[in-house]
C-alpha cells in the first residue's frame, strides 16, 4: 500500500513538473522573438499550448535520462568550462527535443540557448518546491546534483567506508517503544532484518559535549558538564563557544581522532580531526550569518533554498499551533516556547537537517572513508515538548524518513557503506526545579549564603537553553543566554546542565572541602544535601578524599562504604563508579549537585528551564543506543562511557583497512 502510494505520488510531482514547464515554455515564448512556439486551432481558437506541453515532456525526459551522461562526460572539465559546458548543453537538449518533436521555428540560435537555461533554472525551482514534500524527489536532486559536482568518478574502493549518523538525545528505551508503535518504520525495518539494537550508559555528564568529545576525540577527561566554572582561570566554559569546543580539540591534538583519515564531520560540536567540516562548532569561530559554518555551498542552489525556506515556515507555524495546543489543554509539565524559540525549532528541525544531509549525500557519491553527522531536531523539541509526546515523536518520524533518504543515497553510492546509528545520549522528564520549588538552584544557593538579592551574570543556565538554542546561535556568530565568562569572583558561581548542577567558591582557593564551605557558608551543604529536589552532593573532606552526602546517609566514593541510607540507591548500579570518575577531574567544581530523580514516575527536575532534559543521572537520560550492523564486530557488554564508543567505531572504521595505524588508546582515567 505505501509503495504504490509513493509511485503516485511520484507520478504526480511528474505532472505538476511537466505542466509547470509548459507555462514557463509559453511565457518565454512571449518574451524571446528568436523560438516561436507553434500554434494550432482548437474550437476556433489558436493556441501554443500543445507544442508547449510535447516540448515540455520531451524536454524533461531527455534530462532526466541524458543528463547524469552527459555531466559524467564533462566532469574532467575545470569548473569554469564547465558552467560554460552547462549552458550548451542544456541548448543541446532542448535542440534535441526540437528535433524529436518539431514544435517550433528557430529563429536565433542563441535565443534557444537562453530559453533552455531559463527553463532549466525554472524547472530547478520548482523541483524545489516539490522536494520540500517529497523526500524520494529530494533525494534524487541531490544525487544528481553531487555526481554533477564531482569532476571525476573516484576508483570504488575495495574496503566499506562507514557511516554514522547521531539522533541527538533520542534514549533507548524511547526508540525502543518508537519501533513497536510504528514511530520509525524504517529504523525498525533495520532491527528486524540487518542491524542489532543495544543500549550504552553515559558518564555521568550525559550531554552532547561530554559524548561526542569522547566518540570523536577519544578522550572526554576533564569534562565535568555542559558548562563549567574554571577556577584556575576565573572563566566559565560551554560547548556551545566555538572557542572553547576549539581549545578542547587541541587539548585532545595528540590523539588520532575519528574521523581523522579520509574523514567528514557534519553538524557536531567537535570535528574528530576531519579536514572537511560542515556546520561543526569548534570550526565556527568568527562565523557571522553562516559565513565559514558551511552553508554556502548548499543555500547557493535556488531549489535547495526554496525547499528550505518552504520547510521553515511551515515547522514554525506548526510549532506557534502546537504551543497554543499545549497551553489550551494545560499539558503539564511545560515550559515557555515563545521569543525566538519557533525560530529555533525551525533551524534544528529543517535548516540544519537539510544542510547536514546535503553534505552527507555528497560525502557518500565521492566515497569517503568514514561519515559523522548529527541531527539534532529531536532533542530540541523534547527539550521543550517532552521526550514522547507526540509533536516530538512527529519529529522522530521525519528523522526516520531522513535515514530511508540516506540509506537509499547508500544503495546508489559506488562504494559499499556500513550503517550505525547511535544517539549522545538520552532524556528524562519532568517538572523543573524552579517550577516545583519556587526557585532556581543559583536563587537557593545565594539565598543559603545570604547574598543580596541582585541579578546573577551566570544564572543564565536556568532559562530554557537548550544546546540548538545555542547551536544556533554559534552558527551565526551570536550568543544568546550563554553565561558571562568571567562571572564575578565575590560569589558562588553556579551553573546548571540538565539536572547535573555545579558550585563553585571562587573566594576559597583550591578545591573547597565540607570545612572551608561551612566556614564561609554555614548550614549551606546541610540545607543543600536535605533539599527535596536534590538527590545528592559530591564534595572533598578535609582529610583527604570526597564523600557523596545524601539526605539521611553517606556514601564514601574512594571506597564505596555506605553510611545511613545510600543516597545513589535509585541511580544505578554504575553511579558511583561513574562519580569516581568525575571527582578525579582537574575541573570539578567545589559541590557537585545531583538532582532527585523519582523512580516511582521515572522523572527529574532539571535545573534549566526544560521539560525533556539531560546532564546527569537518573531515568534515560544516561542510556542512549547503538543500532549496528550484525555483520560488524559486537561491542562489549556492556558498553560503558563514551571513550568505550570510540573504541568500538573506530574498530570498525579499521577493519577492512590496511593504510591505517592502529588507533591510539586515550588514557585510562
Amino acid at each position: 500500500m505505501r509503495s504504490t502510494a509513493r509511485v503516485l505520488g511520484i507520478i504526480v510531482e511528474f505532472l505538476v513538473l511537466w505542466l509547470t514547464s509548459a507555462v514557463a515554455l509559453l511565457l518565454l515564448d512571449v518574451v524571446f522573438g528568436g523560438v516561436t512556439l507553434d500554434s494550432v486551432t482548437i474550437a476556433g481558437h489558436a493556441t501554443t499550448l500543445p507544442a508547449a506541453l510535447a516540448l515540455a515532456l520531451v524536454f524533461g525526459l531527455l534530462n532526466a535520462i541524458l543528463w547524469p551522461l552527459v555531466v559524467r562526460a564533462m566532469s574532467w572539465i575545470g569548473p569554469v568550462v564547465l558552467f560554460l559546458l552547462v549552458f550548451v548543453a542544456g541548448g543541446l537538449l532542448l535542440m534535441l527535443s526540437l528535433a524529436i518533436v518539431p514544435v517550433a521555428t528557430v529563429d536565433r540560435t542563441f535565443d534557444l540557448f537562453v530559453m533552455a537555461a531559463l527553463l532549466s533554472l525554472f524547472s530547478s525551482v520548482v523541483g524545489g518546491v516539490i522536494a520540500s514534500r517529497s523526500d524520494t524527489s529530494y533525494r534524487l536532486m541531490q544525487v544528481r546534483r553531487q555526481r554533477f559536482r564531482r569532476r571525476r568518478a573516484p576508483a570504488s574502493p575495495a574496503s566499506p567506508g562507514l557511516l554514522c549518523v547521531q539522533i541527538d538525545g533520542l534514549g533507548h528505551e524511547v526508540l525502543r517503544r518508537a519501533i513497536a508503535d510504528g514511530v520509525t518504520p524504517t529504523l525498525a525495518k533495520l532491527v528486524r532484518e540487518t542491524h542489532r539494537l543495544i543500549p550504552w550508559h553515559t558518564d555521568w555528564s550525559s550531554q552532547t559535549g561530554a559524548s561526542q568529545l569522547g566518540i570523536l576525540h577519544g578522550s572526554n577527561h576533564n569534562v565535568p558538564a555542559f558548562r563549567w566554572y574554571d577556577k584556575s582561570t576565573g572563566t566559565i566554559s560551554v560547548f556551545s563557544n566555538p572557542r572553547d569546543n576549539e581549545q578542547r580539540e587541541m587539548e585532545r591534538a595528540g590523539l588520532p581522532g575519528l574521523l581523522a583519515v579520509d574523514g567528514a564531520s557534519r553538524g557536531n560540536l567537535f570535528t574528530g580531526g576531519a579536514a572537511d567540516n560542515v556546520l561543526v562548532v569548534s570550526r565556527m569561530r568568527g562565523a557571522r550569518l553562516g559565513g565559514g559554518a558551511g552553508y554556502g555551498s548548499y543555500f547557493i542552489d535556488p531549489s535547495s533554498a526554496l525547499r528550505t525556506v518552504v520547510r521553515m515556515i511551515a515547522e514554525i507555524q506548526r510549532e506557534l499551533r502546537q504551543s497554543l495546543t499545549q497551553r489550551r489543554r494545560d499539558v503539564r509539565p511545560r515550559v515557555g516556547r515563545g521569543g525566538v524559540y519557533p525560530l529555533v525549532r525551525a533551524f534544528t528541525t529543517v535548516v540544519a537537517t537539510d544542510v547536514t544531509v546535503a553534505a552527507v549525500v555528497r560525502d557518500l557519491i565521492e566515497g569517503r572513508g568514514i561519515i559523522y553527522a548529527d541531527l539534532i531536531g529531536y532533542d530540541e523539541v523534547s527539550h521543550h515538548s517532552g521526550i514522547s509526546r507526540p509533536e516530538t515523536l512527529a519529529v522522530l518520524t521525519k528523522i526516520d524518513e531522513t535515514i530511508r533518504l540516506l540509506l537509499a543515497v547508500v544503495e546508489q553510492a559506488d562504494r559499499d557503506y556500513h550503517v550505525a546509528l547511535l544517539s549522545d545520549h538520552g532524556q528524562s522528564q519532568g517538572a523543573t526545579f524552579s517550577r516545583r520549588y519556587g526557585e532556581t538552584l543559583p536563587q537557593l544557593v545565594h539565598r543559603l549564603c545570604g547574598e543580596p538579592d541582585r541579578p546573577a551574570t551566570d544564572d543564565a543556565s536556568g532559562r530554557a537553553a537548550g544546546e540548538g538554542r545555542l547551536y544556533a546561535s554559534a552558527s551565526i556568530g551570536a550568543s544568546i543566554d550563554a553565561p558571562d565568562p568571567t562571572p564575578p569572583t565575590d560569589r558562588p558561581v553556579v551553573l546548571g546542565s540538565g539536572n547535573l548542577g555545579l558550585i563553585s567558591f571562587p573566594t576559597i582557593p583550591g578545591r573547597a572541602d565540607t570545612a572551608s564551605i561551612d566556614r564561609a557558608y554555614p548550614g549551606l551543604v546541610d540545607a543543600l544535601r536535605t533539599h527535596p529536589g536534590i538527590g545528592f552532593l559530591l564534595v572533598a573532606r578535609p582529610s583527604g578524599g570526597s564523600v557523596i552526602l545524601g539526605d539521611g546517609g553517606s556514601v564514601d566514593v574512594a571506597t564505596g562504604e555506605v553510611s545511613g541510607i545510600n543516597p545513589l540507591g535509585g541511580f544505578g548500579d554504575d553511579a558511583l563508579d561513574k562519580i569516581r570518575r568525575t571527582d578525579t577531574f582537574d575541573n570539578v567544581a567545589d559541590i557537585m549537585v545531583g538532582g532527585a530523580y523519582w523512580a516511582e514516575t521515572d522523572e527529574v527536575a532539571a535545573f534549566e528551564e526544560q521539560v525533556g532534559s539531560h546532564g546527569g543521572m537518573g531515568g534515560p537520560q544516561s542510556t542512549p543506543f547503538l543500532l549496528h550492523p550484525v555483520d560488524l564486530p559486537a561491542p562489549p557488554d556492556p558498553l560503558d562511557g563514551a571513550e568505550a564508543v570510540h573504541r568500538v567505531l573506530a574498530g570498525w572504521r579499521d577493519l577492512h583497512r590496511t593504510d591505517v595505524s592502529p588507533v591510539a588508546e586515550a588514557p585510562t582515567n
